[in-house]
């Protein structure tokens, strides 16, 4: 776990429910934090099995000088994290970072989709909120399973009237992405954040209306995958070592546990260092990470062993040295 010392003590000043099973939590950090940009995430120390482990949240709001409001879903069959941040009540810390900004808005395009879906909405909510005050040319297609899943609706209707195009998965509505990424000038730009069918479905239909790959920007949601994560079982024969991954662990929690010497860093499947190669698979590797291209994800020669799992099957993997 990356340590680099911008790490304080932040108290926990007002929990609310923002949606179905999304947690709505404002933190005061001890240290003096600056207003953060759209788009921008905190790290939070969480106490899973037992041990700390860090977790990524987007910033949604700043609703007092100083704070930084943050919204979790809770996922029953998630890695542990949203459970420990559900249980936190006012006046519990824990150890947040500053503010990081790897999902940058750019202010000087000539227009705007923004795509959310379902908790997807955290990071995006701030930039539609700033581009529509700014008046910039903006939409925003919010879809999740229903209206009852979309946190700050109130809001977005307010600042971004009919600028908000909702999709409940329930009732069969569907985004329409060649569409809306279609309508965009020549220079236009779309920010996408959600599950990862949502972004595969985003750059599939970037590429087919013709839009340069550069212009589409988008956060990933790691942890989701095609399938319910399952227990499997993980064999290395350099290592002569057979380790068990139960259905809410990573790969890379588990090898870690067993001994196996790993290097990783950013926890979401975005960085790469916790790749493995793949020696064998019977059944079907559920890529989760956003490192690993589309082609080399079907080649399922290399896995991201941070969010990545198996189903149906187990794994056979190598190492490096480390």
């Amino acid at each position: 776990m990356r340590q680099d010392g911008a790490w304080t003590t932040a108290t926990v000043k007002a929990v609310a429910d923002a949606a179905r099973d999304v947690r709505q939590i404002d933190l005061e950090p001890d240290m003096p934090v600056a207003r953060p940009e759209p788009g921008s995430h905190i790290d939070v120390i969480a106490q899973v099995h037992g041990r700390p482990e860090r977790r990524s949240y987007s910033v949604v709001a700043a609703p007092a000088p100083g704070q930084l409001r943050i919204a979790v879903k809770q996922l029953s069959d998630g890695r542990g994290g949203s459970t420990f941040m559900g249980r936190l009540t006012v006046g519990d810390q824990l150890l947040v970072s500053r503010p990081q900004h790897l999902f940058r808005l750019a202010y000087d395009a000539p227009g705007y989709v923004l795509v959310a879906g379902g908790i997807g909405i955290t990071p995006i909510y701030g930039m539609a909120l700033s581009l529509a005050r700014r008046g910039a040319p903006v939409r925003l297609l919010y879809t999740a399973r229903s209206t009852a899943d979309m946190p700050f609706l109130d809001k977005l209707r307010d600042v971004l009237g009919d600028a908000l195009e909702l999709f409940s998965s329930s009732q069969g509505q569907r985004l329409l992405l060649p569409d809306a990424f279609g309508g965009l000038p020549a220079d236009g730009l779309a920010y996408v954040c959600g599950p990862l069918r949502l972004q595969v479905a985003a750059r599939e239909a970037w590429e087919s209306v013709g839009r340069p790959a550069r212009l589409l920007r988008t956060e990933s949601f790691g942890s989701s995958g095609r399938f319910p994560a399952e227990a499997f079982t993980v064999r290395i024969p350099r290592l002569d070592k057979t380790v068990e991954v139960p259905s809410d662990r990573t790969i890379l929690d588990a090898l870690l546990e067993a001994g196996v010497p790993m290097i990783a860093d950013c926890l979401r499947g975005e960085c790469g260092l916790c790749v493995l190669p793949v020696l064998a698979a019977a059944g079907i590797v559920d890529h989760r990470d956003a490192f690993l291209s589309p082609a080399q994800q079907l080649e399922n020669a290399a896995i991201c062993t941070c969010v990545s799992r198996a189903v149906g099957c187990d794994l056979v993997l190598d190492t490096f040295d480390r």
